[in-house]
């Protein structure tokens, strides 16, 4: 999974990577990519770990881009953004991080706090990248359709929909709105446009507004998943060792640290699930989407397992919990043998039988 933290400038959008990812900030003004590998918290691997004892445990993980701040005051700015766009095509999602918090000392963008109007821009900004690419991929097609090939009638169907396409995004429209099915996705996934992918928001809110709710109406649906911190306050918290973080948080009124909010939100608006392995060697966490048969979960982990699948010997994590063995879930009946077709559950503990 590769996430894109993306905002305006001032945002605070470096200060929370390094919050949620424990790594030093990029130099002041960079405009490089920066890249960081945030595992992803999982309280059952912990359990699962005191459990088997195992020789490793490995986690999920979040591939995260920290992408150089925008401005759109200006042409200039404009035209950085589109640069920086066509590099970041093939990200899953972005989280947008907009500011919240006031301080003096930080010179807001645009000239004012104002985290809706932060939102629509970029929105904007990508319905306009977007249009661009869809204008060029028509006049290309409009050239193709007319050559005897084989990707003849392809180039036709691709031409229809790139014009849908383009008649949503002149009505302010993301393309996640004209996409409804399979086929069309397959004719256009490899362009990676922006308003096809999936967005989260991260609000970064100063030390007194905690508690306090944003309001992002005009911006962001109620599908859109919110994620609000301070990320001044967490990179302190990123600092302390365990006992110390505890006590401070429970001091500031903070449930928990911003990289499990970051990394549920995230995991939420992929639409991701974990399926998990146990045993003396590895205690694994398996990131995939929901909805996926075991059948398909049986390739993640390798393609062997997938051909030679017989079936998937299946405990539910609670019930491992709750009974304290593999014996005993399987004495109270709480082990299942699934087939093929079984829809793999967040928490399953799976065991592939398979024979190549």
């Amino acid at each position: 999974m590769k996430v894109a933290l993306i905002g305006m400038m001032q945002s605070g959008k470096s200060t929370i990577m390094s919050a949620i990812s424990g790594k030093a900030m990029p130099p002041v003004g960079s405009v490089n990519i920066e890249e960081v590998i945030v595992p992803v918290p999982d309280e059952r691997l912990d359990w699962l770990t005191d459990l088997y004892k195992p020789k490793k445990t490995v986690c999920g993980t979040v591939d995260c881009l920290d992408l150089p701040a925008l401005s759109f005051t200006d042409e200039s700015g404009r035209s950085a953004a589109r640069r920086l766009f066509g590099k970041v095509r093939t990200v899953d999602m972005f989280v947008v991080v907009v500011r919240a918090f006031v301080d003096a000392s930080v010179p807001p963008y645009g000239g004012s706090i104002n985290p809706v109007r932060d939102i629509n821009d970029l929105k904007t900004e990508f319905l306009l990248a977007d249009l661009e690419l869809v204008m060029t991929r028509i006049e290309r097609l409009e050239k193709q359709i007319h050559k005897p090939t084989k990707t003849q009638s392809k180039d036709k169907a691709e031409l229809a929909l790139q014009k849908k396409l383009q008649e949503a995004l002149e009505a302010e429209k993301p393309i996640s709105s004209v996409i409804e099915h399979d086929v069309d996705m397959d004719l256009i996934k490899s362009l990676g446009f922006l308003t096809l992918k999936p967005m989260m928001v991260v609000v970064n809110i100063g030390e007194d507004q905690i508690g306090e709710e944003i309001d992002l109406s005009g911006a962001a649906d109620e599908s859109t998943e919110i994620v609000t911190m301070c990320a001044k306050i967490e990179s302190e918290i990123a600092e302390l060792d365990d006992e110390s973080k505890a006590e401070f948080m429970n001091d500031m009124g903070i449930d928990e640290p911003a990289s499990i909010k970051f990394v549920q939100s995230c995991y939420k608006t992929l639409g991701l699930i974990s399926f998990l392995t146990v045993g003396p060697d590895e205690v694994r966490a398996w990131p995939i989407r929901g909805g996926i048969s075991a059948l398909d979960a049986a390739g993640k982990i390798h393609s062997d397992i997938q051909r030679g699948f017989i079936r998937a010997e299946t405990i539910a994590y609670d019930d491992l919990k709750v009974h304290g063995s593999e014996k005993d879930c399987k004495a109270a009946g709480k082990t299942r043998l699934e087939g093929k077709t079984y829809v793999i559950q967040d928490g399953d503990i799976i065991n592939f039988r398979f024979n190549v």
